[in-house]
């Protein structure tokens, strides 16, 4: 249980950045997925939903913000602990709530971010949130 909660308070706070069911992208037809893959940071995020079961529900649910922990994260999170990405996605239920820990219900803009101190996750738990680089 541990090892979950620093992997996820470490992500959250490692470069991770919202990416909210824009109103454009979604009628678009884009989902939160399709949006993460055109940035092109955040394939290890990618794999995870993917691996995880959650792409669908991202999909077609919603509308939901993703505090989208970038590859470059994943990478120092999973060096930190000293695991690797494969270890992490064989576990589906571990991933799963990782995963839930950074999703949000609603869609949230870069400007209401930036006034929010906390926010309930759909994994249960609610995440601090502080604006700033945290080093890494």
């Amino acid at each position: 249980m541990r090892r979950i909660v620093l992997f996820t308070l470490v992500l959250v706070l490692v470069a991770a950045v919202a990416l909210p069911a824009q109103r454009n992208a979604r009628a678009q037809g884009n989902s939160i997925v399709d949006i993460a893959v055109a940035d092109g940071r955040f394939t290890t995020l990618v794999a995870a939903v993917q691996a995880a079961g959650l792409a669908d529900t991202l999909a077609t649910g919603g509308p939901f913000t993703v505090f989208a922990p970038t590859d470059q994260a994943f990478a120092n999170v999973l060096n930190l602990l000293g695991i690797s990405a494969a270890d992490l996605l064989a576990d589906k239920a571990l991933l799963t709530d990782i995963l839930l820990y950074h999703v949000v219900a609603g869609s949230v803009t870069s400007d209401k971010v930036a006034s929010l101190t906390s926010a309930k996750t759909l994994q249960g738990s609610s995440i601090e949130i502080a604006p700033g680089d945290t080093g890494f």
